[in-house]
């Protein structure tokens, strides 16, 4: 099994070499920074699996890197944020992030976001070739080449966003649970007060845009979840 690259960018020096240590001693591959610009030079630079971006950097911050980043590349992205403070996780998904996690944080649950998102990727590449296209109105869906089209026009996804529109739309006419969603795309247990899974739907809906006739694509079950709609016949 090939071992996973990581980059953690992070202005904290004792607390990068604490938790790449750790990293490191479970199996992964660290590289380190310490400010923004370096954060995103690398990122572009390297062939990294994921890379672990604070919000706050010195010089241009972690928001700044990330929409750099996303400019050019899909990489997984867990943001390290301030506890408690939503708008900082919010915005961080809502720019792009895969996950965040609120600092201060233990090892432990680091290296459990950093498999989740990287097994959400490895359960996605080894289904491909289940269902090389999925086609729903004028929305395809490439499982092999993790690519997306609306009118034959690319879209631009995080790989959170894949994940979930992958499994909203093979479950199309259907409610998709929160539950369900968290467990299959969060690869977690749904947590009170998360609004992660707002975040992505509503940036999902973003870049999709409207139907042709107008509507959304997602549409909301109150106090139940999500579900794509078929287009309407005749």
């Amino acid at each position: 099994m090939t071992t996973a690259r990581l980059l953690m960018v992070d202005d904290d020096v004792e607390l990068v070499e604490l938790v790449g240590e750790y990293l490191r001693r479970e199996g992964f591959e660290v590289d380190t920074v310490h400010d923004g610009e370096s954060g995103v030079s690398k990122t572009l630079a390297g062939s990294y699996d994921m890379i672990i971006l604070d919000v706050m950097l010195p010089g241009i911050g972690g928001f700044e890197v990330l929409r750099r980043i996303r400019t050019t590349s899909a990489v997984p992205v867990v943001m390290l944020t301030a506890r408690g403070d939503e708008l900082d996780r919010v915005l961080g998904l809502e720019t792009g992030a895969d996950d965040y996690l609120a600092k201060p944080f233990s090892s432990r649950e680091l290296v459990a976001r950093i498999r989740a998102v990287l097994r959400r990727g490895e359960t996605k590449a080894a289904n491909s070739a289940a269902s090389a296209v999925l086609k729903v109105g004028n929305v395809e869906l490439e499982a092999a080449a993790r690519a997306v089209r609306k009118g034959g026009q690319l879209v631009e996804l995080t790989a959170a966003e894949f994940d979930l529109l992958d499994l909203l739309m093979r479950s199309a006419g259907e409610v998709v649970s929160r539950e369900d969603i968290a467990r299959k795309v969060l690869d977690r247990l749904l947590l009170p007060m998360d609004r992660s899974i707002d975040v992505h739907v509503s940036n999902l809906r973003k870049k999709l845009g409207s139907a042709p006739d107008g509507s959304e694509y997602i549409k909301t079950v109150r106090s139940v979840g999500y579900i794509f709609a078929r287009p309407s016949v005749g």
